[in-house]
C-alpha cells in the first residue's frame, strides 16, 4: 500500500483525545477471522478474512476465475455510451474483437484489440486505471464541494488529479467520523452505492445508556422509521461503563442519519459514531484522523473483482438504473 497518507492539515501533528475508560473506543485486535474489533462478528461475503487488515478477501467462489469481462460492460466503461447501447452495437456488428465480428455476451481481456466502427477502443480493466483513496474522516467535516457555510470539506484534504476528480463513495454526516472510500471510477462509485447491491457498512457506536435484550431484538428484526423500516444485520456489545456503552453494528444502506435515527426511536442518544468497514474494505488501523491513504493496484483490482460479483437483492429489472 502506497504511504501517501499525507499529513495534511490537522494530520500527524494531532492527538486523539484518550476518553475516559467509560467511553473508550474498543480497541481493533489483529486479523480475527469476521471481526473488526476483539468481538467476533458473523462472517459474511463482505466481511471474510483479511490479509493486511485493510481490504478483505472475497470467497473464493466470488471470485473471477479470469480477467475477463463483458464486451459490452467494458465498452461503457470506456465512455462509449451506456451497456444497453453498447449492446444494440455489438448487434449491428459494428465491434470486432482481433478482427472478428463480435457477438453479445463475448467477453474480453488485457490482450484483445477492440475496435468499434474499425476504430481501436482503448479498454480500462480493473486496476488499470482506476485509483481508490481511503480517507479517515473527522468530525466536523462535510463531504461536499460547495457548502454555503463555508465549512471544512474533506475535498480539500484529498490530492489533486490531473484532468479527472476524486468520486465519494458514499457521505458521512456532519457528526460522523471514519472510513471514507473515494475512486475515480464513476461506475465503481454507483455500484458500490446503489441500493439493490446492500453493501455493507459496518460501525462503531457510542451511546448513552445500554440496550436492553427487547431492544437488541427490535433493532435486528426491524424498526419503522419515517422513511421506511431499518435495521442491522449484526449487533455486538463491545463494552463499557458508567453512562456510555460501546455496539459495532452492519447494515445494508446508507440512508441519511439512520443509525443514529434508530437508537434515537428507542429513546437512546448516539454520542459518538465511527464508521470503520465499507464492503471488503477496512479502516486502515495506522490511518490517522484527517489523513488519507491511496490503494496499490493489487488491491484496487481485488475491490473491482468483487464488486464485480455484487449479486442484486432485488429485481434489477424493477431497479432504478
Amino acid at each position: 500500500m502506497n504511504s501517501n497518507g499525507n499529513k495534511s492539515r490537522g494530520g500527524s501533528s494531532q492527538k486523539r483525545n484518550k476518553p475516559a475508560d467509560s467511553s473508550r473506543k474498543p480497541k481493533p485486535r489483529g486479523s480475527t477471522r469476521g471481526s473488526i474489533s476483539g468481538r467476533t462478528l458473523n462472517p459474511t461475503k463482505q466481511s471474510s478474512s483479511v490479509d493486511d487488515k485493510v481490504v478483505r478477501h472475497a470467497p473464493k467462489a466470488a471470485v473471477v476465475a479470469d480477467d475477463s469481462h463483458k464486451l459490452q460492460k467494458m465498452l461503457a466503461q470506456a465512455g462509449m455510451g451506456s451497456r444497453r447501447e453498447m449492446e444494440e452495437v455489438i448487434k449491428a456488428g459494428r465491434v470486432t474483437i482481433n478482427g472478428k465480428v463480435a457477438e453479445t455476451g463475448d467477453r474480453v481481456g488485457p490482450e484483445d484489440v477492440v475496435r468499434v466502427d474499425k476504430r481501436p477502443v482503448k479498454l480500462q480493466f480493473a486496476g488499470e486505471n482506476t485509483r481508490i483513496l481511503l480517507y479517515h474522516k473527522q468530525e466536523g467535516e462535510i463531504v461536499s464541494r460547495d457548502d454555503p457555510e463555508g465549512r471544512t470539506d474533506v475535498f480539500e484534504k484529498l490530492p489533486r488529479i490531473r484532468g479527472g476528480k476524486w468520486i465519494s463513495v458514499g457521505r458521512l454526516d456532519f457528526n460522523t467520523s471514519g472510513l471514507l472510500v473515494f475512486t475515480t471510477s464513476g461506475e465503481l462509485a454507483n455500484r458500490l452505492m446503489h441500493p439493490r447491491f446492500e453493501v455493507q457498512r459496518q460501525y462503531a457506536v457510542r451511546i448513552l445508556g445500554e440496550l436492553t435484550d427487547e431492544q437488541m431484538k427490535l433493532l435486528r428484526t426491524g424498526i419503522e422509521l419515517e422513511d421506511g423500516l431499518a435495521k442491522f444485520d449484526e449487533l455486538a456489545d463491545q463494552g463499557g461503563e458508567g453512562s456510555n456503552h460501546w455496539y459495532h453494528v452492519v447494515l445494508r444502506e446508507g440512508r441519511n442519519r439512520e443509525v443514529r435515527r434508530m437508537f434515537e426511536s428507542i429513546g437512546l442518544t448516539v454520542s459518538r459514531l465511527m464508521r470503520v468497514r465499507f464492503g471488503i474494505i477496512n479502516m486502515p488501523p495506522r490511518l490517522k484522523r484527517g489523513q488519507w491513504l491511496e490503494l496499490e493496484p493489487k488491491q484496487v483490482a481485488q475491490v473491482m473483482k468483487w464488486a464485480d460479483t455484487l449479486i442484486p437483492h432485488h429485481d434489477i429489472d424493477s431497479a432504478v438504473d
